[in-house]
């Protein structure tokens, strides 16, 4: 099996886990903030629904210049987070299936204001950010779920709200 496609594997199951939380996002609560220094629920989710594409395209440039602002946009609507996950799922997918086993072990690097930030093969970079940093978010986004009391659905097991095996 190549790299790629144990790779998308893992992203086409976790893509069904990361869209039943964003279905759970309620519209009307997109500008609210658990604290002063968090992030907007509506600006949370639409970076758990972006991260796969925009890595999977930074993935693609190498070396890649660090973006010069890397916080997310506010969503405008909660339909808004399912389209962009979709988008961004099927460009990650696309991109990743592009990239052959010696592709995903170059080296890759990032710059910003010409020095370089950080060096790794580029299945380190899909690894770390692609998905574990999407995973990271994810959480967080669920906890905002719960502290606004909507159900959160099962992640890896039961949920308080959901038991996917009873």
């Amino acid at each position: 099996m190549a790299i790629a496609d144990a790779l998308i594997g893992e992203l086409e199951q976790e893509a069904g886990t990361t869209r039943r939380v964003l279905e759970r996002v309620p519209g009307d609560k997109l500008t609210w903030k658990p604290h002063d220094k968090s992030m907007s629920l509506g600006r949370l989710a639409l970076h758990v629904a972006q991260v796969p594409g925009f890595v999977g395209a930074l993935a693609v440039q190498n070396p890649a210049a660090f973006p010069e602002s890397t916080q997310p946009n506010e969503a405008s609507s909660a339909e808004q987070l399912l389209s962009a996950h979709d988008e961004g799922l099927a460009q990650a997918k696309q991109i990743v299936q592009g990239f052959d086993d010696a592709a995903m072990m170059e080296s890759w690097s990032v710059t910003a204001g010409g020095k370089t930030l950080m060096t790794m093969p580029r299945i380190a970079l899909l690894r770390a950010l692609m998905l574990n940093h999407w995973y990271h978010h994810r959480g967080q986004l669920s906890v905002y779920l719960r502290l606004l009391d909507v159900a959160v659905p099962s992640i890896y097991g039961p949920s308080a709200d959901e038991n996917p095996f009873g």
